[in-house]
């Protein structure tokens, strides 16, 4: 097995630059390729949708590799309503979103970190009037973002909000578009800018909002570009990274991927992506290469230089995938490893620089979740409950199979020595500990 350590991550954040002009943390543990983040990385937040960087890295270690309904849970906490958000952790609390009522209300779920118990249950936004939803999605599907006192949350075109962690709002607001699909794009934070992705059937655009007031700062829109896409939507996670050339905001939409400035808006490059839609997974940037997947009819892996100005498809895609590629699961790059896995369960193994296949191997079950790297390894979630635990490198090495109750649709988080996992019904705390039953957290216990 070739383990890389968690020190070497940490080495590799720690010598990771600020951007010019940017008060973000920007890093990347893999190459000099940078991704900026809100903070500095640390062992116990997991602050936003795949985590720190979100690249799905944790610095974690002496994490567990086995568990059960009866082995290493130290709590299991029943979350009411439907949602495929991933929890978000910062200090002691753990963050979560939920619909109740076919989506009429949306509820921001506040869990004490040790125990699992409810600290608070807002109902941010009431009285919805829903709309389309996918039979893989639900009403309260992108994640939380936090960042010192402040935790943001995002319902898609049913409304966005900051709260305080004591749990008082201190704004929200609507940003108005048509979705089939129902929400999935989670926000994003650099500096004083809160940017979400609004790919409707309507309008198509992404904006910035001041993340003190929510009060809008820019506003870019995008065309469908193709008679085919007009009805088409998607809302895949933007990403910011930091290049040589300055930072960008990444946007992987139906039927291309956008690249904009992230503090002013300006459209710079684009990269087409032929006539598919409802782009899912969150790009992945390393090597001085970004991976996009995703695109539902006609999905496709790309590797693209990011750079020049407008379409740069014929000039800066150095290679491109077809076969087995995720409509749902992000790509996760360790290394020079470019993992994917389908939603049909196919997990892939490329090199990131050429596109190489490594191995390709079935995985088993259905997916949605997106991988996590933690503890020198590879955790796939899949939505029959089962969590398949690879060795990360060029050989296809099985660790161990791990099975709960319920479904999982949520990426998993990892906060201290402990993986959080979302079923249907219940939030885990997983960490390694002597087998016995583990405790059972139900009902409210503080309500605001």
């Amino acid at each position: 097995m070739r383990r890389i350590p968690g020190l070497l991550l940490i080495a590799g954040w720690c010598l990771a630059a600020m951007p010019p002009g940017g008060s973000g943390w920007t890093s990347d543990p893999i190459d000099p390729g940078q991704t900026v983040n809100v903070q500095r990385p640390s062992v116990d937040d997991w602050s936003q949708f795949r985590g720190p960087g979100g690249q799905g890295h944790s610095i974690a270690e002496e994490l567990p590799l086995n568990w059960s309904e009866s082995k290493n849970v130290t709590w299991k906490s029943a979350v009411e309503g439907t949602g495929w958000s991933s929890p978000v952790t910062r200090g002691k609390q753990i963050w979560l979103t939920t619909a109740v009522d076919q989506g009429k209300s949306l509820l921001v779920i506040c869990l004490d970190r040790a125990t699992g118990r409810q600290l608070h249950r807002i109902a941010i936004f009431a009285s919805q009037m829903t709309r389309g939803l996918h039979p893989k999605n639900s009403h309260a599907s992108p994640t939380p973002i936090l960042e010192g006192d402040r935790v943001y949350v995002h319902f898609g075109p049913y409304g966005t909000a900051c709260l305080t962690t004591d749990g008082k709002l201190v704004w929200k607001t609507t940003l108005s578009y048509k979705t089939l699909y129902g929400p999935s794009s989670s926000p994003v934070l650099l500096d004083d800018l809160l940017i979400v992705q609004c790919h409707g059937t309507d309008v198509r655009f992404v904006t910035a909002l001041d993340k003190k007031t929510g009060k809008p700062r820019w506003r870019r829109s995008h065309d469908a570009r193709s008679p085919k896409l007009e009805r088409h939507n998607s809302e895949s996670t933007p990403l910011i990274i930091h290049t040589p050339a300055g930072s960008q905001l990444i946007c992987n939409v139906a039927g291309h991927v956008l690249s904009y400035e992230p503090r002013t808006g300006k459209s710079l490059w684009s990269v087409q992506q032929q006539e598919n839609y409802a782009q899912v997974p969150r790009p992945v940037y390393g090597h001085r290469l970004l991976f996009t997947a995703g695109g539902y009819f006609s999905p496709v892996v790309h590797a693209i230089r990011p750079g020049g100005r407008g379409d740069v498809t014929k000039s800066h895609v150095v290679w491109s995938v077809r076969k087995a590629v995720p409509n749902n699961p992000s790509p996760l790059l360790v290394g020079d490893e470019l993992y994917l896995v389908s939603d049909m369960g196919i997990g892939s193994c490329l090199d990131a620089r050429t596109g190489k296949l490594r191995w390709r191997e079935r995985l088993g079950g259905n997916y949605s979740a997106s991988p996590i790297f933690a503890d020198g390894r590879i955790y796939f979630a899949n939505e029959e409950g089962v969590t398949t635990v690879l060795a990360p490198g060029p050989r296809f090495r099985k660790l161990a199979s791990n099975k709960l109750d319920g479904r999982i649709m949520a990426s998993p988080a990892v906060s201290g020595k402990a993986i959080y996992l979302r079923t249907d019904h219940h939030l885990y705390r997983l960490e390694r500990k002597p087998d016995k039953p583990p405790k059972s957290t139900a009902g409210n216990t503080h309500s605001r």
